[in-house]
């Protein structure tokens, strides 16, 4: 088991390029299910354990792929096996994708109940409402959804998600592209890396209006065609790259991405008091000598989201007066914080909110990673920590950061990944 080993103090600054996004890779590349023929590449595909655990899925259903130097290649032209099993999904969360293209393609799927992170219960019943609505039928039992076409191939619907939800869209999308008929999705999550999916099935050939906005209308077509595709950067990551030069008063610029995918973040980095310029495909951000308290509120896009939340609480143990964070998509995301609190931190929690008092002097010790942006959000507090900080489990991280003990060493951070052993 690996864990990071950070000796803070030291300053942020440099110039990096932002990954390709892990959000918008998987459905992507559950997307290439509905393509009976043809050779995809898709490109800036970063190197994280999530990516490989879902091409281990798709090459378990009969897919061919190769993953080198960021560009995966897919072939999935025969598939062998409906069944996405718990071995399998248990690891990540995102396996749920699955579940429309093989509806789709095949009429018949078996997806295990998903996995993931820890951090409260996000059921998959909007998922399984958009099938039936397209016109499956779904039973669960023994901790496996299986869903059946009933009749010759899925038929457009209305469908009106009652909360706005990323991954039904997606899901919801991936069957509709080969209906028959139209499908209308209401309330359709609006997230960038949704605009990436619609974008890459537009190029396969569906037919998709209304994308960037909350109404999705899909005009169902026969056939999808493999297509060479580039992949988005990964905002959140940006995000988090940021707040390491926030919170340790540097300096930073990220190249490669839109900026306008930040801009909520960015607008609170500017109410924190630090300096922020935009290009066309960079942001670059200058720490001030202190730091705002500043309140945000996690909702789903345009606004603060939910993946940024644990890193800005971090920063903000470093702000001069209290902030208030509250996370209206995930109410129990907060399992960073007794640790954060080990560190040193000050914040109190309150149903849904959490109240950090700043700003508190951190000392490192050891602390545990429990999901994925916890563990970035514990490197962060270890930068500006005294002494060494001892991030354990940082397998969560690796599922969604693409090395970034190099990207902060190039930076300018003391922070090395080592092995070790826990106690039993």
């Amino acid at each position: 088991m690996d864990k990071l080993v950070i000796r803070g103090g030291k300053r942020i600054s440099g110039t990096i390029a932002a990954s390709g996004s892990k959000n918008s890779a998987l459905p992507v590349i559950a997307a290439t299910l509905l393509a009976p023929d043809g050779n995809f590449t898709i490109n800036r595909i970063p190197d994280l354990q999530d990516v490989r655990t879902f091409s281990n899925l798709l090459e378990y259903l009969g897919a061919e792929i190769s993953f080198a130097d960021n560009v995966l290649q897919v072939s999935t032209a025969n598939l062998k096996s409906v069944e996405a099993p718990y071995e399998l999904v248990k690891k990540m969360r995102a396996s749920i994708y699955v579940l429309g293209p093989l509806l789709s393609r095949i009429g018949h799927t078996r997806v295990s109940l998903p996995g993931g992170c820890a951090f409260g219960p996000r059921p998959v019943d909007l998922h399984i409402m958009a099938m039936e609505k397209l016109g499956a039928r779904i039973v669960i039992e023994k901790g496996y959804i299986d869903a059946q076409v009933i009749g010759s191939k899925l038929r457009g619907a209305r469908i009106d998600f009652p909360i706005s939800s990323v991954g039904a869209t997606g899901n919801a999308l991936m069957a509709a592209v080969t209906a028959e008929g139209t499908t209308i999705l209401g309330n359709a999550a609006i997230e960038p890396e949704i605009e990436c999916l619609c974008h890459f099935l537009q190029k396969m050939g569906a037919n998709i209006s209304g994308v960037g906005t909350t109404t999705l209308v899909i005009e169902g077509v026969d056939r999808l065609h493999a297509v060479a595709f580039d992949n988005i950067f990964d905002r959140i990551e940006a995000g988090t790259l940021l707040c390491a030069a926030a919170i340790t008063k540097g300096e930073i610029t990220v190249t490669g991405l839109n900026p306008h995918h930040l801009d909520a973040v960015l607008k609170a980095f500017a109410e924190a008091g630090c300096t922020v310029t935009t290009g066309f495909d960079s942001i670059t951000l200058a720490a001030p000598d202190k730091l705002k308290p500043t309140d945000v509120t996690a909702k789903p896009y345009p606004c603060f989201p939910t993946d940024m939340q644990a890193q800005w609480m971090a920063l903000m143990t470093q702000a001069e007066g209290v902030s208030n964070i509250t996370d209206k998509i995930y109410h129990e995301r907060f399992n960073h914080i007794p640790e954060l609190n080990r560190l040193g931190a000050r914040i109190d929690i309150r149903e849904n909110q959490a109240v950090v008092h700043g700003p508190q002097v951190l000392t490192g010790t050891k602390v545990m990673s429990t999901d994925l942006r916890a563990s970035a959000c514990l490197v962060l507090a270890g930068l500006v920590a005294g002494e060494t900080t001892e991030v354990l489990r940082v397998y969560h991280l690796d599922r969604g950061y693409e090395k970034i003990e190099r990207k902060l060493t190039a930076l300018g951070a003391d922070i090395e990944r080592v092995k070790y052993q826990e106690l039993s």
